[in-house]
């Protein structure tokens, strides 16, 4: 980015400036609009973000205690907050990035009204999000940097101006990677070339893509998930290569799901040409059973396999099963597979928080892939607070320890919160992250969904409190008094959406002239 000074030079040098009938336009605005527009296309977020995450994989790869998070933000106006907050927190957004979760989408974001994570929403409402959230990250720049014009004019010291200059110049952007979530690609490896090309446009560095069926595609802690065979999901893989190499974002990132070990069906029989290829491979995991040619029914599928003539097991629903116990085996092909044929993370769905289970199946990749880095989901699908107690109960028990005070199927129940166990249990869940990355290559933490949960959770206590008998301090006490003592930004909402900034080009297009809205009769000026 360039310097403040410096560009307010360029522009006043430039050859546009001689042209007397510019004289109105003054270069120092057009200089501080120019800072505060710093990304003028989609395209140019995503070339900036992909190289912030390719820096991040590497500093991973070097110390695992730099992994990366990120919370699932389902509208622009979430996702700017959250980003505020982590600046105002922690003075840097570094490490820190945006999910786009395509649960969230079909339940909050599609014109059908909420429906269920099953690529049923409109394809185009995934792009529209990731537009919609750089929009408002790219206005929280405007706004913070028109906070320091603003400073920047009313300060009469010089080294008052020095600061707020070098804070101008050195300015961190509210704009960070997005991961960006394609589903199984809605359709054949053209549909999903082209929705990639629209997400990247809109400004996704990272796309991330599964490995079911498109037209039957389920979330991944439901039940009813189908796999496609390793050819056909790496296709789409391809196709979202081409996709970032056309545009010209030449490191994007690819992270390839796998959805294998909660899914115990395929809906095709893979083409096999040699023993021992990847369609084998994946072939044999299909439950089946030998037949000769007295067994063979009328409509039955048969393969050869190995040389022996088997009946895959067919459901009425024309599905085939895959054998029992074989969720982890074909997890770890499948990540392989994706590895070394373009992608560049890994994300195994898995049906619990459990860092031994993870790291188990990382372990198996990472001897073939020694650099295989994880993507992985911290779901609210989990119930965490049951599932760290119950592991907790069973590493205490294995050691020994007395554990007859606890009923390991209800230790959800309050009267446990204050025990020892629970305590030892939500120490685990604290570390989570900071140990799975450690020990189990997870490189990114991410919550799909947390942000539809904390919007539920603060409406209900809001509603619980204002329609009861608190009334109008359900919300000064436990809202805008919080905003107030926490210093909360939207607490000056006319400003977060941008009332502020409309005075400023206002007065740089009218002068005195202009009518502003912050004026003594502006309530906003009571915060």
């Amino acid at each position: 980015m360039k310097k403040y000074s410096d560009l307010i030079k360029e522009i006043k040098n430039s050859e546009n400036f001689k042209n007397s009938s510019w004289e109105s336009i003054n270069p120092e605005y057009v200089a501080r609009m120019q800072l505060q527009n710093r990304f003028k296309s989609g395209i140019e977020i995503a070339k900036y973000n992909a190289a912030i995450m390719r820096k991040d994989m590497d500093d991973y790869d070097n110390d695992s205690s730099k992994y990366t998070q990120s919370l699932g933000c389902w509208h622009g106006f979430i996702g700017q907050q959250k980003l505020i907050s982590i600046k105002k927190h922690f003075d840097t957004n570094d490490k820190k990035y945006l999910y786009l979760s395509g649960w969230m989408i079909a339940a909050l974001r599609s014109q059908f009204g909420p429906l269920p994570d099953q690529s049923m929403h409109e394809k185009t409402s995934v792009a529209s999000l990731i537009n919609e959230l750089y929009t408002f990250l790219r206005q929280a720049d405007a706004r913070e940097l028109g906070g320091l014009f603003r400073e920047l004019d009313e300060a009469s010291d010089e080294n008052d101006r020095k600061e707020i200059i070098n804070k101008i110049d050195n300015y961190q952007t509210h704009v960070v990677p997005i991961i960006a979530d394609i589903d199984a690609g809605f359709g054949n490896e053209e549909a999903t070339y082209l929705m990639a090309k629209q997400m990247i446009e809109a400004g996704a560095c990272a796309i991330q893509i599964e490995n079911q069926v498109s037209d039957e595609k389920q979330c991944g802690h439901q039940d009813g998930k189908v796999t496609v065979p390793h050819a056909e999901f790496l296709a789409k893989i391809n196709a979202v290569r081409y996709a970032f190499l056309e545009l010209g974002v030449d490191d994007g990132i690819i992270v390839a799901r796998t959805d294998s070990l909660g899914a115990g069906l395929t809906a095709k029989i893979a083409i096999t040409k040699e023993v021992g290829d990847l369609g084998d491979q994946y072939n044999s995991f299909l439950d089946t059973e030998e037949v000769n040619e007295t067994d063979i029914k009328h409509g039955d599928v048969m393969i050869n396999h190995h040389g022996k003539i088997v009946r895959p097991k067919r459901l009425p629903s024309n599905l085939y099963k895959f054998k029992e116990g074989t969720g982890e085996a074909r997890c770890i092909l499948d990540s392989i597979t994706s590895l070394q044929s373009g992608a560049d993370l890994i994300w195994i769905e898995t049906e619990k928080p459990h860092i031994g289970q993870i790291a188990e199946m990382m372990n198996e990749i990472k001897k073939v892939v020694p650099n295989a880095k994880l993507v992985y989901n911290n779901s609210p699908s989990f119930n965490w607070t049951l599932n760290f107690r119950q592991q907790v109960f069973d590493a205490w028990e294995q050691e020994g320890k007395d554990v007859t005070q606890y009923e390991k199927d209800d230790l959800m129940a309050e009267k446990y919160d204050s025990t020892e166990l629970a305590i030892e249990a939500d120490e685990k869940i604290r570390t989570f992250q900071a140990d799975a990355a450690k020990e189990a290559g997870i490189f990114h933490h991410l919550i799909t969904l947390p942000t539809y949960h904390t919007a539920a959770l603060s409406t209900d206590n809001l509603a619980k409190a204002y329609f009861g008998d608190d009334g109008m301090l359900g919300y000064v006490k436990n809202v805008q008094r919080q905003e107030i003592r926490q210093g909360i930004a939207c607490v000056k909402h006319q400003n977060m959406a941008g009332s502020d900034m409309g005075d400023d080009h206002k007065e740089y297009f009218a002068g005195e002239a202009a009518l502003k809205a912050a004026g003594k009769d502006n309530t906003m000026n009571q915060f």
